[in-house]
């Protein structure tokens, strides 16, 4: 690609690669050409809220601050699909595209692959195996082969779908002290992977207290809530425990993993020699702490807020290291989430029902699967997961049984449960996305097309499925697809951008900016006005 303009190769883009909502770029020739970034950081931060920055923002000193005040930041940001969860997220945000196509819908089908074992972990093998596409980092190659990508994270998914199917450097927690991959990547693990593993970074905090970082005063919300934690350890301090083996477990729930991840990135980032050019390399980062402290105590907690304030100084102290040994001018940083958290319906609604704020469906499940058998029908021929309705239709079939007037009953009575806002039926979504109904396109925007979805049931605002027993998240609400959006860097035009956007914009925007072409049609757009 010859060299053009940054205005001009978001033109391109834009025009290209936009499969939905096109949005037509206009800018000036920059009077210089900013040097092409050598280094693209994206920090994908799990559960993060964007209220977060506006909440504690007097208190951040670190690398949020430095981010928000000085970063394009996106202030209206959704994930555009319905099943807010971490794995769908993760894998739009580089890709540039929603669950529909990237073929990652939810958790429970996301990186698991027993023909994928861990290297020196007992837990469940993983891979990309189910992703559909491309991402960023694929761009990048075929444009310059040289391009490099390290992605780490605490989590499996968090570190394996940033990068797509692309066999790069990716790196995830072990559960038993380590950091590892998976041999969908390699055989053994590097020296310098090694290295880090064996200083046992993670050992030393058996035993350590979690107290507050700033003085009690400076922390509004109230200690004493039993709704977190599930009514245990709800208050400050908490300790981990001091049996090693059991701490390797549990650490997850406390601020020190994410000092750790970003520890496994900066020695990764000097082991590689990523950035150091000519050709641009990534280095993803997925920080999962706070998700893991928000599902326990909630989005309202002290111990959310003091979190962020910590996740902020550590980011900070990354930065600081960063830019030591890649140019600053030649870093371009990206920051965003896999979805947002909903309060607990407790804290949410009046009253003191312990029911309130949840949908219960279980009974109607349990009644449904015994009409079906008593008939002849398998009770799993009719599948309902977290709002997904799915049906075997060759087994009603089989059974004598007419699936339609099954599934039109079953969602005539999903609507008559208490926090039920809708149930509809899958042939409807597009004519009801097409007529400006927002959730109708977020879940339009999750089911690929051979997904074997025939119904979708949505619950009502701030409302939890009965099974939950945290803080949670996964609607197509706006409480849990409301994420920022942030761009750092020298081709960036800092301020705070409203309107909405979509998390699928991040990546074409970046390809913009690195005068990269995406190789397959995209669902995002660029976002010119954010680009100097």
């Amino acid at each position: 690609m010859t060299r053009i303009s940054l205005a001009l190769a978001a033109l391109v883009l834009t025009t290209a690669c936009s499969a939905v909502r096109p949005t037509p770029a206009v800018g000036r020739p920059l009077a210089a050409v900013v040097p092409a970034p050598t280094l693209v950081v994206f920090l994908t931060v799990d559960q993060l809220r964007p209220d977060y920055f506006t909440r504690f923002g007097p208190q951040l000193t670190g690398g949020l601050k430095r981010l928000y005040d000085g970063g394009a930041v996106f202030t209206d940001a959704h994930h555009d699909h319905a099943t807010a969860e971490t794995a769908p997220g993760h894998a739009s945000v580089m890709s540039g595209r929603f669950p529909q196509h990237t073929g990652i819908v939810r958790n429970n089908a996301g990186v698991g692959d027993p023909q994928a074992p861990l290297i020196g972990s007992s837990a469940a093998g993983a891979s990309p195996f189910r992703f559909r596409g491309s991402v960023l980092t694929d761009w990048l190659r075929s444009k310059d082969p040289r391009t490099r990508a390290l992605s780490v994270a605490r989590k499996d998914r968090g570190a394996i779908l940033p990068l797509g199917r692309a066999k790069q450097h990716v790196f995830w927690y072990g559960l038993n002290g380590r950091f590892t991959t998976s041999r969908y990547y390699a055989d053994t693990l590097p020296t310098w992977v090694n290295a880090f593993n064996a200083r046992r970074p993670l050992a030393q905090y058996a035993g350590r207290e979690w107290t507050l970082l700033l003085p009690d005063s400076a922390y509004a919300e109230a200690d004493s809530v039993p709704v977190e934690s599930r009514g245990r350890d709800f208050t400050f301090p908490h300790w981990l425990t001091a049996d090693t083996a059991r701490a390797f477990g549990e650490i997850a729930d406390f601020p020190w993993m994410d000092e750790q991840t970003l520890a496994l990135a900066l020695a990764g980032l000097d082991a590689l020699a990523l950035g150091r050019g000519p050709q641009t390399d990534v280095l993803a980062v997925s920080l999962s702490t706070t998700d893991a402290i928000g599902h326990r105590y909630g989005p309202d907690s002290r111990e959310v807020h003091d979190q962020i304030l910590r996740l902020d100084r550590a980011l900070g102290t990354f930065l600081d290291s960063l830019y030591k040994v890649v140019d600053s001018t030649r870093v371009i940083v990206a920051l965003t989430s896999d979805h947002g958290v909903t309060p607990f319906p407790q804290l949410h609604f009046p009253g003191t029902d312990p029911a309130r704020g949840r949908a219960e469906v279980r009974p109607l499940l349990r009644e449904y699967a015994q009409r079906l058998q008593a008939r002849g029908v398998d009770s799993s021929a009719l599948d309902f997961e977290y709002g997904l309705v799915s049906m075997d239709r060759a087994e009603f079939a089989r059974a004598g049984v007419d699936a339609d007037s099954t599934l039109r009953a079953f969602l005539a009575d999903m609507r008559r449960v208490p926090g039920i806002l809708r149930a509809d039926l899958r042939t409807s979504l597009a004519a009801q996305a097409a007529a400006g109904d927002k959730l109708a396109r977020r879940w339009v925007h999750a089911l690929p097309s051979d997904l074997p979805v025939v119904a979708v049931v949505t619950i009502e605002p701030f409302h939890y499925w009965a099974s939950s027993t945290s803080a949670t998240h996964g609607a197509p609400h706006d409480s849990d697809t409301h994420v920022p959006v942030i761009f750092y860097g020298a081709p960036f035009r800092a301020g705070k951008y409203a309107g909405y956007v979509r998390t699928v914009d991040i990546a074409p925007t970046l390809a913009a900016v690195l005068q990269t072409l995406p190789t397959e049609p995209l669902d995002g757009v660029v976002l010119t006005r954010a680009i100097r």
